[in-house]
């Protein structure tokens, strides 16, 4: 596939770059290329988003009433494409890329004016409750309940495996309101201020010795009827419409083209391990496959700027991004070599594990930067064909929404 931008595209594409060479500093492009996980550690992703959202550039897919920046589909993928290619963190997608269309959606007028504006400044950092102890990919048995009393619901039960919930605010919730009907019909999209008396947070640390989930624990936590996003009881339909931007909806390929050229510096500089045949065959076999990806995403892209949600190529997204991403970490195990031992900088949960070992100030022709964290991502990236319902669960969806099955 060979992309052709046009003039106008190209002018906003150095704009773009003119804008990264003036506000991204070397020390967020060294954090950023010390990532484990596919979260920015939160001060880093904060920082950011403060300056993204100064020049109106932190909602790309918003419409731009609510803050959007009513970029075409084209300039959508150049700014993705040019941030990657920089080295710029992401930003946390629980509020400005999950909750943020949700409520554009779904959420009522005032829901739209209060939450939107502190979405996109950064004032609420969200997480999301959906998993269960007993509720993971069969996420309609759910169990938390939220029982009405006036003007409030009164909320008991147990969230597991939620990310930032240590730094968020704010959570968006899936609570059983009824138990009658089949199970998604008593089901209801809540959100619930983190600091309410009776929400407790206890972390949870990863084999890569990051603190990035949770558990969360809700007792007689007191949440106001106003905060019920749609209708009482319909809170699938909302939730299936947020997975659509949560497996799909946004933009994966420049980030694994990155990455692949990562991989390509790394093995040059290993014996030249980027000539042999075995080697040379997978890497370019997994560069087509981001090639291939990267064709569809320009296609959602296009037909999300025209509002047509990705629907069941959500499932697909989600499943060939996080497959792909995992065969560049095997990739990257390999290039790296001994280079490649475990180690973690950004662990700071009280207790959690201390690396295997520190990188010295210079770590020869390899160096820290681009190799002492891929055996740390190769862990932490086995959860991505888990997170976000297991690509089995997606297979399934595939088959019945696109094969009729």
């Amino acid at each position: 596939m060979h992309v052709t931008w046009s003039p106008s595209d190209l002018a906003f594409r150095d704009e773009v770059r003119a804008f990264l060479d003036a506000e991204l500093t070397p020390e967020m492009r060294r954090m950023t290329r010390l990532m484990t996980s596919v979260y920015a550690p939160h001060d880093l992703a904060s920082a950011w988003q403060a300056i993204l959202h100064a020049r109106g550039w932190a909602a790309p897919a918003w419409p731009v009433e609510y803050g959007g920046c009513g970029w075409s589909s084209a300039q959508r993928y150049i700014f993705a494409s040019e941030m990657a290619q920089a080295g710029a963190p992401p930003l946390s997608p629980m509020g400005i890329g999950m909750c943020g269309p949700v409520l554009i959606g779904h959420g009522s007028a005032d829901q739209k004016a209060h939450y939107l504006p502190r979405m996109l400044s950064g004032e609420h950092q969200w997480c999301q409750g959906y998993s269960e102890p007993a509720s993971g990919s069969d996420l309609a048995s759910l169990q938390m309940s939220a029982v009405a009393e006036g003007d409030d619901f009164i909320c008991n039960g147990h969230k597991l495996w939620t990310t930032h919930a240590n730094v968020a605010n704010w959570i968006f919730c899936l609570v059983r309101t009824s138990s009658e009907g089949i199970r998604q019909q008593g089901i209801t999209f809540l959100l619930i201020d983190m600091t309410t008396p009776g929400v407790e947070v206890r972390p949870i640390l990863m084999l890569s010795g990051e603190h990035i989930q949770n558990d969360v624990f809700f007792t007689d936590v007191r949440v106001p009827r106003a905060n019920v996003v749609g209708k009482v009881g319909e809170g699938w339909t909302v939730a299936k419409y947020l997975m659509e931007f949560e497996r799909g909806g946004g933009v994966s390929a420049p980030g694994l083209k990155a990455r692949l050229q990562r991989i390509r510096n790394l093995a040059a500089a290993e014996d030249h391990l980027a000539d042999t045949r075995s080697f040379a065959t997978r890497l370019a076999s997994a560069s087509i496959e981001v090639d291939a990806l990267e064709a569809v995403e320009l296609q959602i892209l296009a037909n999300l700027t025209q509002g047509e949600a990705p629907g069941a190529k959500s499932s697909m997204m989600k499943t060939v991004g996080t497959e792909l991403s995992q065969k560049l970490t095997e990739l990257a195990l390999e290039a790296a070599g001994a280079y490649g031992a475990p180690y973690q900088p950004h662990a700071t949960a009280p207790g959690g594990p201390t690396p295997l070992f520190t990188p010295p100030a210079d770590q020869g022709h390899v160096g820290p930067d681009h190799s002492l964290t891929v055996a740390s991502k190769y862990l932490n990236d086995r959860a991505g064909s888990i997170y976000a319902g297991t690509n089995e669960i997606q297979r399934n969806i595939m088959a019945k929404a696109v094969l009729g099955l």
